[in-house]
């Protein structure tokens, strides 16, 4: 009998903060942000960004981009802590974007995951892209945007269509490479 109560207080507890994340550290739930996101899980993602519905679209959308540009894990760098809510993920990566592009570099995206209750609330990334990236990226834009104009419609904001987008741009890529 002296355990019911304790039990029921234990339950309340859990019921009024029923995060599925609540016994995980913000380490923690980085670590299945990251496997969720690079196993390309867009279920388990999305319910691990179920409470950072305005990144959603974009993530979601990066996420099916990276599958579909075969995305590779190289080196999962050390997570980044700079405050209590706030986590860099750094993950470095092989993609058939670079490798179209021939160069021996792979890139690191990092991931701005804000964390708080136990919970992703926002998400922004970033990856540190070489300047023939960019270089490539805007002469698709102006000798191909035939190329990339249906395809990557709404990019980054949940379009369509992010597998047949990451293609398109890895075509242009070796495109561009063959002039250059």
């Amino acid at each position: 009998l002296i355990y019911i109560p304790l039990l029921l207080i234990c339950s309340c507890k859990n019921a009024s903060n029923p995060g599925v994340y609540d016994k995980y550290s913000n380490v923690d739930l980085a670590n299945e942000f990251i496997h969720a996101f690079y196993s390309f899980n867009r279920d388990t993602l999305k319910f691990i960004l179920s409470h950072a519905e305005e990144s959603q679209p974009s993530i979601l959308y990066y996420q099916k981009w990276a599958e579909c540009g075969n995305y590779e894990i190289i080196r999962k760098n050390d997570f980044i802590v700079k405050n209590d809510s706030i986590l860099l993920c750094p993950i470095t990566v092989k993609d058939d974007l670079i490798g179209a592009l021939k160069i021996d570099f792979n890139v690191t995206d990092t991931f701005r995951l804000t964390i708080t209750d136990g919970q992703i609330r926002s998400v922004k990334n970033s990856s540190n892209d070489p300047d023939i990236y960019y270089e490539a990226k805007a002469w698709i834009k102006q000798n191909r945007p035939e190329l990339i104009e249906v395809p990557c419609k709404g990019i980054w904001e949940g379009g369509p269509t992010p597998c047949e987008c990451v293609k398109a741009m890895i075509k242009g890529f070796a495109e561009f490479k063959a002039l250059n």
